[in-house]
């Protein structure tokens, strides 16, 4: 019997990121996903690929999770943008609604679509209402500083802090990633689990951002979680088969390359 992995996320209009991205890393990883969607972005192309956001009305996004929980027998989840409190609300009373298993959450916050103080609110219901829910939750640095009130983290002690401080918020495991803006030769990641920290390492692949790896890599861990693995194998797993993806990036004619989740050596 196939493994389902479940998303709760924005859609991203060029494929690279959010619910795209996401249904492709279950895909490869062997498990059958199942996807509701929150809001739409879309890059300007003539406006410096700058967002345009576009949220789904709340009663659709609640009409989707009733349809996707009602056909499965979904446990396994991850929660990607969600992009308004409205929305926020909607997803937190479904969470609420039944036991999961695990809840991942990728802690998108400022959606440079939105205007700041919507941007803000959003925030600050994502702190309450999702991130006490979670199983794992995995920030980048930006999102890292913000939840963890630092204004810089510049060192592993940095991530470790940041981490035991995000931690506190009440998700049960915590990854923070490092990517290419931390500095020194590797991609470093912490993994808190309340008591302890891991320090992940992977040769840097270049020096600019590639548009989708935050997603894939919570999205993997959703799926190895969801075919049972424990939180620090599926992390360590998911971490290899995001940078094999980064390895063989797609380019097009955005200023951005984007993760392949089918790059070769990287199926379980």
């Amino acid at each position: 019997m196939v493994d389902l992995a479940y998303v709760i996320a924005g859609s991203e209009a060029t494929g690279g990121a959010g619910l795209q991205a996401d249904l492709r890393t279950f895909q490869q990883l062997g498990t059958y996903g199942v996807g509701t969607v929150t809001c739409i972005v879309s890059f300007d192309p003539k406006a410096n690929w700058a967002h345009r956001f576009v949220p789904v009305e709340q009663q659709v996004v609640a009409d989707q999770i009733e349809a996707a929980t009602s056909a499965y027998d979904l446990d396994v989840v991850k929660i990607g943008m969600l992009g308004t409190p409205a929305t926020i609300d909607v997803v937190a009373e479904a969470l609420a609604s039944q036991t999961w298993r695990h809840i991942v959450v990728d802690p998108v916050l400022i959606c440079k679509g939105q205007e700041p103080g919507a941007a803000l609110d959003t925030d600050t219901a994502l702190r309450r209402q999702i991130l006490p829910l979670a199983t794992v939750v995995t920030p980048n640095l930006f999102e890292a500083r913000t939840l963890a009130g630092m204004d810089d983290i510049s060192s592993i002690e940095d991530l470790i802090e940041a981490a035991r401080r995000i931690a506190d918020l009440g998700p049960k495991y915590v990854v923070v990633k490092g990517g290419v803006e931390f500095p020194g030769d590797d991609a470093v990641d912490v993994l808190f689990d309340g008591d302890d920290a891991s320090v992940l390492r992977a040769p840097k692949v270049g020096n600019a951002r590639v548009a989708g790896a935050g997603c894939t890599l919570a999205a993997a861990i959703t799926a190895e979680l969801a075919k049972g693995a424990e939180v620090p194998a599926a992390v360590r797993r998911a971490k290899e088969f995001t940078t094999a993806g980064i390895v063989q990036r797609i380019g097009g004619n955005a200023p951005f390359d984007a993760v392949w989740q089918g790059a070769s050596g990287a199926q379980a």
